[in-house]
């Protein structure tokens, strides 16, 4: 098995490869003027290569990863993984009206035949019940941050009521709360339009102990923003954030401060300022079952 990292997640592959005790090598990118990218792999492969990069900004990086995986086959590699932590286009999974691209089918073909396994990490599924029916390769691996997270919030916290902004966070609230002990809660998301939100929270006391809103990816923050703005109404005497997928687009982290959270934490599925939860472990032990 030869480990490929790209640049922008170097540090975290270097940390997956020292867990399995694995070569890692680095693809080379170069940006043209007009934006296209030249990628250059090392000049020998072994059978297994494993690609290992997180798809947020995925646009450039999907092409990339087309551009790597063809020339990794072409180079007579036999078999290859992604280990893509933070998984991308998995939003939209049905056409609303005619026209409409269902990208989750589109990308989940590509990455299909390119890649005998896709391992990746709470991955933003709405409709579809499992990964192999988004990515229908050969072996597709859905890991969970949660034992990762839960870890994290122990050490923080004595106690604390965790919050799932709503109903598809509920998984990882209850999740988490097991492995800590905590209790928690799950509120009522109206989504109005990319940035605006309408939160419900259940009716219950707030005020006796910090609340730690809890949810798989941030990427406007309005959700984040709305929980706490919330719970402040409530008299929450602090409000903290974890996710697993740091996207934060924009502005997103300032409105997340703003409303009054006082830490939010990510997972390093994506280099962020907030990435404070190591997903090494967990990738290097999943890796590790598909390897023998």
């Amino acid at each position: 098995m030869l480990i490929l990292a790209f640049p922008d997640y170097l540090d975290q592959t270097r940390a997956l490869a020292a867990h399995l005790q694995a070569p890692v090598a680095e693809v080379y990118l170069h940006r043209f003027p007009d934006g296209e990218s030249f990628v250059e792999l090392p000049a020998s492969l072994p059978e297994h290569v494993v690609f290992c990069r997180s798809l947020n900004q995925p646009n450039d990086k999907l092409v990339e990863l087309l551009l790597g995986a063809s020339t990794a086959k072409a180079m007579g590699a036999k078999r290859l993984s992604l280990v893509a932590p933070y998984l991308c286009y998995m939003r939209q999974d049905f056409a609303n009206r005619p026209g409409v691209a269902v990208s989750q089918k589109i990308i989940g073909r590509l990455l299909a035949d390119l890649f005998d396994e896709v391992l990746t990490v709470d991955p933003h599924l709405h409709r579809t019940p499992t990964l192999a029916q988004a990515i229908p390769c050969k072996t597709p691996v859905t890991l969970s941050a949660s034992d990762a997270i839960a870890g994290f919030l122990a050490g923080q916290f004595e106690q604390a009521l965790l919050l799932g902004p709503d109903s598809e966070s509920e998984q990882w609230v209850a999740s988490i709360g097991k492995k800590t002990g905590f209790d928690y809660a799950v509120a009522t998301k109206k989504r109005l339009g990319d940035k605006e939100i309408e939160l419900t929270l259940p009716e219950r006391d707030y005020r006796g102990q910090p609340v730690v809103i809890v949810d798989d990816m941030a990427s406007t923050g309005r959700t984040l923003a709305s929980a706490s703005r919330s719970l402040q109404a409530q008299a929450a005497p602090a409000v903290y954030a974890v996710v697993t997928h740091a996207v934060f687009c924009g502005d997103a982290e300032a409105q997340i401060r703003q409303a009054g959270v006082q830490a939010v934490w990510s997972t390093d599925s994506i280099n962020h300022p907030t990435s404070r939860i190591r997903l090494g472990p967990l990738l290097a032990e999943a890796l590790a079952a598909l390897r023998s």
